[in-house]
């Protein structure tokens, strides 16, 4: 089995995959990795925390442009399938790593599953969104993390056949890697307390890449007046910078600008803030498991399951509407015990297990 990574989330993802997948004699791992965001040696930070083996290969590819960066993943993808001859090629999320990956191997004859499949924001100006529809409609196996993503399948006229819900791969790393996490001392490195700060994270394009739209952000932010920690992306530090907004954001006085933190240190950082302002996928889900309220700094979210269950709002860049709503919650009191008592719609924890011992490793159904 080859699982193709290259991103952070897909990283964090795909831990439980292949801690799972190590315990099984059957089971020959090939982790690649492409360095779409990061090469190895930077990411190895990720690696180590989440006691993961180190790549067969790194395919080095880094920053660009999305036609070149996924053209060119797909080149080194495609020799690394030819050399290592896998049986699936397993990818996992959005990223231009996952579309990359599954083009390879189907190109190839080479079934391919597709974790976190089905999930929707039907928001085609979103690059994610494109990379996951193409993905789906390629893989073999889709492995989706609730009924909502199995739906938006069935809905497409993928055949039920082909489709495993398993649950979330990253509600697996949640449970295993939280109680270290929920230990660490972050707080007190960047001299915060309990309850008395917000979460800020923009690196979405529309929101970064469009000065108007980073401004209202930026200007929300100084309105609100809260102690913020705002792990900043670096292409978010260069936009901020390039557009002066940096300075805006200096003259607040209640904005920590970090660089970004571990996987284990934001788990921490989320778990006791008031509330989460994000544009990431990710975040939205992993606020949901800690009972904090997300307020989403996009338009649409592939993620409506904590939209719908009261846990999270979808805020866009809308100045007005982050004041408002950021507001509002801050003000109440009970705001984290009402998501404690809201169903977990991404499975029991165990999506990895049900996904190695599936059909994925059944000779008869891959060829």
């Amino acid at each position: 089995m080859m699982l193709v990574v290259g991103a952070r989330p897909q990283i964090i993802k795909s831990a439980p995959i292949i801690r799972e997948a190590l315990k099984h004699s059957a089971v020959e791992l090939q982790l690649v990795h492409t360095g779409q965001h990061y090469d190895y040696e930077m990411s190895k930070v990720f690696f180590d925390e989440l006691d993961l083996p180190d790549p067969v290969v790194n395919l080095g590819v880094g920053s660009g442009s999305h036609g070149w960066q996924t053209g060119e993943m797909l080149i080194r993808v495609e020799k690394a399938v030819l050399r290592f001859k896998p049986d699936v090629v397993l990818v996992p999320g959005d990223t231009n790593s996952t579309l990359a990956g599954a083009l390879a191997a189907v190109k190839l004859h080479v079934p391919v599953g597709h974790v976190e499949a089905g999930a929707r924001s039907y928001d085609m100006g979103m690059p994610e969104e494109v990379n996951r529809r193409l993905t789906d409609h390629c893989s073999r196996f889709l492995f989706t993390v609730s009924d909502n993503c199995t739906n938006n399948l069935l809905k497409e006229g993928i055949e039920k056949e082909r489709i495993f819900q398993v649950g979330d791969t990253m509600y697996d790393a949640f449970l295993q890697h939280s109680p270290r996490a929920l230990k660490r001392d972050v707080l007190k490195r960047f001299g915060l307390e309990p309850d008395s700060y917000v979460v800020l994270t923009v690196h979405r394009p529309s929101n970064v890449e469009d000065p108007a739209n980073l401004k209202n952000i930026v200007d929300a932010v100084s309105q609100l007046n809260e102690t913020m920690v705002f792990p900043a992306h670096p292409r978010t530090m260069e936009r901020l910078r390039q557009s002066g907004l940096i300075k805006n954001l200096e003259k607040t006085g209640n904005v920590k600008l970090i660089d970004p933190v571990s996987y284990h240190e934001m788990l921490k950082l989320t778990a006791d803030a008031r509330l989460v302002l994000t544009d990431s996928g990710g975040l939205q889900k992993e606020a949901f498991w800690l009972h904090t309220p997300c307020f989403t700094l996009r338009e649409h979210t592939e993620w409506m399951e904590t939209v719908e269950y009261g846990a999270n709002v979808l805020v866009g860049n809308n100045k007005k509407m982050i004041v408002q709503k950021a507001t509002e919650c801050l003000a109440a009191d009970d705001t984290k015990n009402k998501i404690k008592g809201v169903f977990n719609p991404f499975g029991d924890g165990k999506a990895s297990v049900k996904m190695i011992n599936s059909s994925l490793f059944d000779k008869s159904v891959i060829t």
